[in-house]
C-alpha cells in the first residue's frame, strides 16, 4: 500500500507541476500578445475592412442607382390665378428617340465611372488592411511602403502606355466624349460602332463586321458621327446641258417627297435644307441636299433618298454627267 501511495503521490505532484508550468506560460505577456490581442487586432482590421468595402460598394451602387433613374425636370411656370392647368405639350417621336438614345448613353457611362470607383475603393481598403495587419505582427512597414513606391515607380516607367491607357479611358469616361452605341471614327480608317468601353480598351465594330480594339491612350483625336443629331449629305451631280433651275426644284421636291417615306420618316428631325450648287466641273454641277435626322439615321437616310432623287430624274429627263460624258450610252428621246 506504501508504494501504491507513493505512486500516485508522485503523479499528482508531476501533474500540478504541469498545471503550473502550463499556467505559468499561458499568463506570459508574450503568450497572451500572440494568442489573443494580436489575433484579435488582424480579425477586427479583417472584419472592418469588408465592412468598409462592403459600405462603399454599396454607397456607390446607390449613387450610380440614383443617378440612372434620374430625369431631367423641366421648370413648372406659374400659372395665373382663376386659370386651368396647361397640359403638357406632347413631345414628338423623333425628340423622345433622340433623349432616350442620350439616356442610354448616360446610364452606361454612369455604370462604368461606378465600376472604376468600386475597384479604387477596394484597393484602398484592403492595401491599408495588409499593412495594419503586418504592423500588428511587428513588421515595420516603412521599408515596405519605400519599396513598394520604389517599385510602382520603375512599373511606371515600364508601363507608361498602359498608364496613359487608363489616364486617357477616365478622361475619356468624365468627358462623355463617345458612349456605348455611338458610330464613331478613331483615325487611320477605324470607323464604326462602339461596342464596349472600358478604362484600356474602346472596342468598336465596323461596317464589315470586324472588331476593332483600340487603347484608349493611341486615340489622338475622335469624330462622334452620331452624338445627338446626324447630317445626311447627298451630292447630285447633273449634266451642264440640263437646265440648272430646273434641276434645282426636280432634286429639291424629289427629296421633300422622300423623307415621308415610312422607312425613314421617324428619323428625319427637320425639313431637307438645299444648299446649292457646291461644284462646278467642265461637264457637271453637284447640288448639295443636307437633312438632320436622328443619331446614327444618315446613312439610311442618305440612301433611301439618292436612290428616290435618280429615279425623279429620270422622269423628267434630268440627265447625269456620266456616261452621256464620254458618249457612251445616250437614251433615244435624249437630244443635245
Amino acid at each position: 500500500m506504501s508504494e501504491l501511495t507513493t505512486n500516485v503521490y508522485a503523479m499528482s505532484t508531476s501533474a500540478q507541476e504541469t498545471a503550473d508550468n502550463v499556467t505559468s506560460w499561458w499568463q506570459e505577456p508574450v503568450t497572451q500578445e500572440w494568442l489573443i490581442r494580436k489575433p484579435l487586432e488582424i480579425l477586427v482590421t479583417i472584419i472592418i475592412a469588408a465592412v468598409a468595402h462592403w459600405l462603399v460598394r454599396r454607397g456607390i451602387d446607390k449613387l450610380a442607382q440614383r443617378n440612372i433613374n434620374s430625369r431631367l425636370k423641366k421648370p413648372k411656370l406659374p400659372g395665373r390665378i382663376g386659370k386651368k392647368k396647361v397640359e403638357t405639350e406632347e413631345i414628338p417621336p423623333h425628340v423622345q428617340a433622340m433623349n432616350k438614345a442620350q439616356d442610354d448613353r448616360r446610364k452606361a457611362r454612369i455604370k462604368t465611372l461606378a465600376a472604376v470607383g468600386k475597384s479604387a475603393a477596394a484597393i484602398l481598403i484592403w492595401a491599408w488592411a495588409v499593412l495594419a495587419v503586418l504592423q500588428s505582427i511587428n513588421i515595420n512597414v516603412g521599408p515596405i511602403i519605400a519599396s513598394a513606391g520604389v517599385v510602382g515607380l520603375a512599373i511606371g516607367f515600364g508601363a507608361q502606355s498602359l498608364v496613359k491607357d487608363f489616364l486617357s479611358g477616365i478622361f475619356m469616361l468624365l468627358e462623355d466624349q463617345y458612349g456605348v452605341g455611338d458610330t464613331v471614327d478613331l483615325g487611320e480608317g477605324i470607323i464604326g460602332d462602339v461596342e464596349d468601353i472600358s478604362l484600356r480598351l474602346t472596342t468598336l465594330r465596323d461596317i464589315d463586321g470586324t472588331v476593332w480594339y483600340v487603347r484608349n491612350g493611341e486615340i489622338l483625336r475622335v469624330g462622334n458621327l452620331s452624338d445627338e443629331f446626324s447630317i445626311a449629305r447627298l451630292q447630285i451631280p447633273v449634266g451642264l446641258s440640263n437646265d440648272s433651275e430646273k434641276a434645282w426644284e426636280v432634286i429639291l421636291a424629289s427629296v421633300n417627297e422622300g423623307v415621308q417615306d415610312e422607312r425613314i420618316r421617324d428619323g428625319v428631325i427637320e425639313e431637307p435644307v438645299m444648299n446649292g450648287i457646291t461644284d462646278f466641273q467642265p461637264d457637271y454641277l453637284s447640288y448639295r441636299i443636307s437633312v438632320k435626322t436622328l443619331p446614327g439615321r444618315q446613312w439610311e437616310t442618305q440612301r433611301i433618298l439618292q436612290g428616290k432623287v435618280l429615279n425623279d430624274m429620270r422622269k423628267e429627263k434630268i440627265t447625269t454627267p456620266y456616261p452621256y460624258g464620254i458618249g457612251a450610252y445616250r437614251p433615244q428621246d435624249y437630244e443635245i
